[in-house]
């Protein structure tokens, strides 16, 4: 496996690092976080309309720029630096694995180009409960004449208030443990759908409650076939967590730099407080915690593309799950120490509103959580170790 990037690679980063520099101050994204929509649509229509990121890792054949989901994960990394609030992770992070990994044709041409089109955004609907295993889903499919009934409430929707494509998962009645998950793609203003906006602690990223009452779909909506919902769930999940731990790992990175630069230009006893020798060790562990984040995002996102890919990779499949919760773990961990560290080396001022450490300890702290703690992954990944997950 090629872990080094191309030229071109670095290309696209470079690029997202220059845009993101110019339209994600720490002003505008105060500002876009504050708004009622939580983003600010003039850039996420650059976003989609000048630099096509949407549009990247879906296939030439439905509009799409044909790349991998390594160059998405690149762009995590420098959304994750900037805190941007975009609906970029929940659309090509969570919902368009989803659709990619598909075989219902006609609703991926559907909907596809219009993602790659920047015209629709999209997210992933799927737990009931504060959990994040196949239990979580406890919404119910029950057949009916023409189609489904559903009816039940999903949790920690990112984004799910605003999106226009909802991925969601429900299963059949009578079903236990994996068996009788479907996952279906509807439009967010299907009749019966509700969704409300819930005040989190990291304000740069907007969750959401959504409600289905007496919603009917057809076969059409679905998208995965009998036996095949949980398994395609939990493959969008680990690519999720990929995802995420992309974006922690540039959360990590700007967190140090924050960091390094404050500590060079503040003094104390008349010497910079970054020559004295226990910040130097302080520093160490931040830049090996970051490094251990990097290593295990990068390879993870290798993997996640290989299992995206058309052919797909059958040996790529069965380490889909191991990368995941690798990549989760130390990102998670890396990118909270990383935070914490860089309000104690701010000395009083770190927790203030008017500096940005408070702002990506924040959302270190929310994105530990969410799609499973590290010690929920460590589980897993026991797990998988064992052979006891299937």
């Amino acid at each position: 496996m090629e872990l080094a990037l191309s030229d071109e690679q670095r290309m696209i980063q470079a690029s997202a690092e220059r845009f993101l520099a110019q339209v994600a101050s720490s002003a505008e994204v105060r500002a876009a976080m504050a708004s009622e929509q939580g983003y600010n649509p003039a850039t996420w229509a650059r976003i989609a309309g000048e630099l096509y990121w949407p549009a990247l890792a879906i296939p030439e054949a439905y509009g799409g720029l044909g790349l991998s989901f390594v160059e998405v994960c690149l762009l995590q990394e420098q959304l994750g630096r900037r805190l941007l609030p975009s609906a970029f992770y929940a659309t090509c992070c969570l919902a368009l694995p989803a659709l990619l990994l598909s075989r219902n044709e006609p609703l991926k041409a559907h909907w596809l180009p219009l993602i790659a089109a920047g015209e629709v955004t999209a997210s992933l609907a799927y737990a009931s409960a504060p959990r994040w295993d196949d239990t979580a889903v406890q919404v119910y499919a029950q057949s009916c004449a023409g189609g489904y009934r559903l009816n039940g409430q999903y949790l920690h929707v990112i984004d799910g208030a605003d999106c226009d494509v909802l991925i969601i998962a429900a299963r059949t009645p009578g079903s236990v443990g994996e068996a009788g998950i479907r996952l279906f793609a509807i439009a967010a203003d299907t009749p019966g759908v509700e969704r409300h906006s819930q005040p989190t602690l990291d304000q740069t990223r907007r969750i959401a409650t959504v409600s289905l009452n007496d919603v009917q779909l057809h076969d059409e909506h679905l998208l995965s076939e009998p036996g095949q919902g949980w398994p395609m769930l939990r493959d969008v999940l680990c690519i999720g967590c990929i995802g995420l731990a992309a974006e922690q790992t540039g959360g990590a990175q700007q967190s140090m730099d924050m960091t390094l630069s404050y500590i060079n230009g503040r003094e104390q006893f008349g010497r910079r407080i970054a020559s004295f020798q226990a910040i130097k060790h302080r520093c160490a562990d931040l830049m090996l915690a970051l490094e251990c984040a990097r290593s295990a995002s990068y390879y993870a996102a290798c993997i996640a593309a290989q299992c995206l890919d058309i052919d797909g990779d059958p040996a790529a499949q069965q380490q889909l799950g191991e990368a995941a919760a690798t990549a989760k773990i130390h990102a998670s961990e890396g990118f909270f120490h990383c935070a914490a560290e860089s309000i104690q080396l701010h000395g009083g001022v770190g927790f203030t509103w008017e500096y940005d450490p408070h702002l990506y300890f924040k959302r270190a702290r929310a994105s530990e959580q969410l799609l499973g703690s590290p010690a929920f992954h460590r589980e897993q990944l026991a797990k998988q170790i064992f052979g006891e997950l299937s």
